[in-house]
């Protein structure tokens, strides 16, 4: 059985711990067997960590010590899958180089606080969105510095209403990648636990999860 570890801490403003709730039992459905933690010390469990399929973190800001990083980047290099969401897993440990080179991307604004934007497929064939058609958020737009070797499923566009000189900057909204042998999926969506409601995102982050999976 594959399993899933959720690890969830941080600033409140984007409630981790709802979030998980909504997504845990998402993958529980999928044949996942779950496990919550509410302390990156699970990750100094190297047993534990390299045993799972997928790690899902949802913890933005904060500091993670070397010792905890230590372990989470072991079990992905050895394998072992990482997915999530917006600032949970794109705005976390600000301080940690390492840990933004492996999630392919850092926040740095979301002009205009909660706006209306469109995201667009970009690459319909690949599985993670296939069948889906564009659609609508109203939500942070993240503005993000991103690695030019992420493989970029989904976009969004700025409308330049709140920053002029970013408009019509196209920015990378789902990707994945590689860290070692370990697969990376990553989206800017999904601020609050209501953004879930927004039937093409749920299905984005349970398809991602699935994709980073150990197989």
């Amino acid at each position: 059985m594959k399993s899933a570890l959720f690890v969830w801490g941080g600033w409140d403003g984007h409630e981790p711990k709802q979030c998980v709730d909504v997504m845990a039992p998402v993958v529980e459905k999928e044949g996942f067997e779950v496990e919550i933690s509410d302390t990156m010390d699970v990750y100094l469990d190297e047993e534990k960590m390299k045993s799972l399929s997928v790690v899902v973190p949802c913890w933005t800001m904060g500091e993670i010590s070397g010792e905890q990083w230590g372990g989470l980047n072991a079990a992905l290099r050895s394998g072992v899958g990482i997915a999530g969401w917006h600032g949970g897993m794109g705005d976390s440990f600000r301080q940690n180089a390492d840990y933004q080179f492996m999630v392919g991307g850092q926040w740095v604004a979301h002009p205009g606080g909660i706006v209306e934007y469109e995201v667009n497929i970009t690459k319909p064939e690949d599985p993670m969105v296939a069948g889906l058609s564009d659609f609508q958020m109203k939500s942070e737009q993240y503005y993000m510095h991103v690695d030019p070797s992420n493989d970029v499923l989904a976009t969004a566009t700025f409308t330049g209403e709140h920053c002029h000189w970013i408009d019509g900057c196209v920015m990378p909204m789902v990707w994945k990648r590689m860290w070692d042998q370990g697969r990376v999926f990553y989206t800017a969506l999904g601020h609050v636990a209501s953004d879930f409601d927004v039937p093409e995102l749920l299905e984005i982050v349970k398809r991602g999860m699935q994709w980073a999976s150990r197989d």
